[in-house]
């Protein structure tokens, strides 16, 4: 008797990527905060149905918030569903804020969110202190990885 064949699953949680900011910011430090959702959004989250491409970071009375954070509305939720792009509350100490804050008040640098994945059950968004590329940087970066995969076609041609 054949076996059945298992369905094609994830075996957990997705981890959502902002691939975006790696390319226009240059990442100076990263820092580690929980984010307040409602359950609809984290169940959204879990099956990786977010975007983080437009997201920033802000910081408002000494809070810190994510803005323009996409995530989309889940299923099988009831009829009380949250916007789509609203402001979200980090959770961060409020020492690590104040770092954050003085550190982002630099000539050039912004909050950016890299990724949001799971730690022990709750969700965590890394948020990078970012300062912009100019043209010249991407056009560098580009050069770099095409001179980089042509050795490594060259390398695996002569093997």
């Amino acid at each position: 008797m054949a076996k059945a064949k298992k369905l094609d699953r994830q075996e957990g949680p997705a981890t959502i990527q902002n691939r975006r900011a790696r390319f226009d910011y240059i990442i100076e430090e990263s820092f580690e905060a929980g984010i307040v959702l409602v359950g609809s959004e984290v169940k959204s989250l879990y099956r990786g149905r977010a975007n983080l491409t437009d997201a920033y970071c802000q910081i408002n009375n000494g809070e810190l918030f994510v803005f323009e954070l996409d995530i989309e509305p889940y299923d099988h939720a009831s009829i009380f569903l949250q916007p789509r792009r609203r402001e979200r509350k980090l959770l961060m100490h409020r020492h690590e804020i104040e770092l954050i804050e003085r550190k982002s008040r630099e000539k050039g640098y912004t909050l950016i969110p890299l990724k949001a994945y799971f730690k022990n059950g709750r969700v965590k968004l890394e948020i990078g202190l970012a300062r912009g590329k100019k043209q010249f940087d991407k056009r560098e970066q580009i050069k770099e990885k095409d001179t980089r995969r042509e050795k490594e076609q060259a390398r695996n041609l002569k093997i």
